[in-house]
C-alpha cells in the first residue's frame, strides 16, 4: 500500500500549496535527518515499522526533524475532512524527485565512524524493509565483511519472519557463517537488535549498557546519565549503578525519551525494544547509526561483542497482558496496591514489579523482574489473577 499511500500525500499536500521532495524507499531515521538537513517544514514517511505489511501507515516529523508533539497531531486530525478554499494555478504546490537522497543518508552515516569496522564479520538481517539497500551499503563502507539476509523487499515480505521480531532467522546465520555479530532491523530500521558470535540475543538494554559505558570512557556521555524507559530491565539498572552513571526513566516510548533528553541535554537514552537515541549524531532513534556505533565499540575495545554484553546480566522478565479489564481503575484499587506491594517485599532489591494500563487497548500489563524465571512467572500470574478479580 505505500505506493498508493504516498500518491495520496503527495497529491494532497501539492493540492494545498506546499512541495514535495519524493525521496523514495528510505529509514525512518533518514526522512527525520533529510528534514533537518534541508530545513523543510514538515516530513512524512509511510511505513508499517516493525508491524505486518497491511498495517501501513503513516509518521510525522517536524521542522528540526524531531516527532509532532500530541497537540499538533490532534489539531491536524481535527481538521481533517474540513473544506477549505485550495490554491490554483502557480499556487499549486510541485512534487520533485530527490534521487540525492540516498547518498546524503549514508553520508551522515557514515560521519559517525570514528574507527574503520575492518576485521569484523557480520551479517545483517533487512526485515525486507527500508533498509534493504543502505544497512549493508553502510556496514561495507565502514571496513566491514556484510552478510545481507532477507535484503529482498516486494512490497509484501517486510517484517515477515524475519527482522528485529524473529531473531531466530538471524541467530542460525551468524552461527552458519561463523559472524562476529549479526545486526537486526525492524522494517523502517528505527531499531537494531544483536546476536552475538554465540547465538545469544543482545537487546536494546545490553546494547545501551554498551553504549553507554564507551562513551563514558569517552567523555561522551552528557551530565553522566543516561535514559531508559519504566521498562528498561533492572539488569540494565544494577550494571548502570556498578559503572558510576545515573539513570533516569521515562514512560515507554522513543518520543518520551527523546522529550527527557532535550528538556535535560542528554546525550543518549533509549528502549529494551532497539531504539536508541544519541543526540549528539541523531534526533531520533536510527537502527543502522545504533548499529554503527555498537560495532565501533567491538573494535574500539578489542573485545567480542559477547564479552561487551556480559557487562549486564539481564534477569529473568514475565510479561502478562490482562485483558478485557476495566484499567482506568488499575490505580484505585486497595487491593492491587497491597498485592503489588507484598509481592515486591517479597522480591526486594532482587526484583521489582509494574503495573501499568495499556494506552491502546482494554488491558493492563503485569511485568515482573526476578532472580529466577520460576520466581518471576510465580508473582506474575498471582498478580494478573488479582487485576482480573479486581477489574474484570
Amino acid at each position: 500500500s505505500g505506493e498508493f499511500l504516498e500518491a495520496a500525500v503527495v497529491a494532497g499536500l501539492t493540492s494545498a500549496g506546499i512541495n514535495v521532495y519524493r525521496v523514495g524507499v528510505l529509514p525512518t531515521p533518514a526522512i527525520a535527518h533529510l528534514v533537518a538537513e534541508s530545513m523543510c517544514d514538515l516530513g512524512v514517511m509511510i511505513s508499517a515499522s516493525h508491524n505486518a505489511m497491511p498495517d501501513n501507515g503513516i509518521k510525522l516529523f517536524a521542522r528540526g526533524g524531531g516527532k509532532l508533539d500530541d497537540a499538533i497531531e490532534a489539531r491536524i486530525e481535527a481538521r481533517m475532512g474540513e473544506e477549505w478554499k485550495r490554491p490554483t494555478g502557480r499556487g499549486v504546490g510541485r512534487a520533485i524527485n530527490d534521487d540525492t537522497a540516498t547518498e546524503r543518508y549514508l553520508k551522515h552515516l557514515l560521519a559517525s565512524v570514528e574507527t574503520p569496522l575492518k576485521g569484523l564479520k557480520i551479517v545483517v538481517d533487512c526485515a525486507n524493509g527500508a533498509s534493504s539497500f543502505v544497512a549493508p551499503e553502510a556496514y561495507r563502507r565502514a571496513g566491514a565483511e556484510v552478510i545481507a539476509i532477507f535484503n529482498q523487499p516486494n512490497g509484501w515480505n517486510i517484517n515477515d519472519d524475519c527482522g528485529s521480531t524473529h531473531l531466530h532467522q538471524l541467530r542460525s546465520a551468524v552461527l552458519k557463517e561463523g559472524a562476529d555479530v549479526g545486526i537486526a532491523h525492524d522494517g523502517d530500521a528505527d531499531r537494531c537488535l544483536a546476536i552475538d558470535a554465540a547465538g545469544n540475543e543482545i537487546d536494546g538494554d545490553h546494547i545501551l549498557t554498551i553504549l553507554a559505558r564507551g562513551f563514558k570512557a569517552r567523555g561522551k556521555l552528557n551530565k553522566n546519565t543516561v535514559v531508559g524507559t519504566v521498562m528498561s530491565n533492572l539488569g540494565f539498572m544494577h550494571a548502570m549503578r556498578e559503572s558510576g552513571i545515573d539513570v533516569v526513566t521515562t514512560p515507554v516510548g522513543d518520543r518520551y525519551v527523546l522529550e527527557n533528553m532535550i528538556a535535560n541535554d542528554y546525550s543518549l537514552g533509549g528502549e529494551q525494544s532497539g531504539h536508541v537515541i544519541m543526540r549528539d549524531l541523531a534526533n531520533t532513534g536510527d537502527g543502522v547509526l545504533t548499529a554503527l556505533q555498537l560495532l565501533q565499540e567491538v573494535v574500539l575495545t578489542r573485545k567480542t561483542l559477547q564479552e561487551l554484553a556480559a557487562s549486564m546480566v539481564r534477569f529473568p522478565q514475565i510479561l502478562i497482558n490482562v485483558k478485557d479489564v476495566n484499567k482506568a481503575l488499575l490505580n484505585e484499587s486497595a487491593v492491587i496496591a497491597a498485592a503489588v506491594k507484598s509481592a515486591q517485599e517479597r522480591l526486594g532489591d532482587s526484583g521489582r514489579v509494574l503495573l501499568r494500563a495499556s494506552g491502546t487497548e482494554a488491558l493492563v500489563r503485569v511485568m515482573v523482574e526476578a532472580a529466577s524465571d520460576n520466581l518471576a512467572e510465580e508473582i506474575a500470574r498471582s498478580l494478573a489473577d488479582v487485576v482480573k478479580a479486581e477489574l474484570g
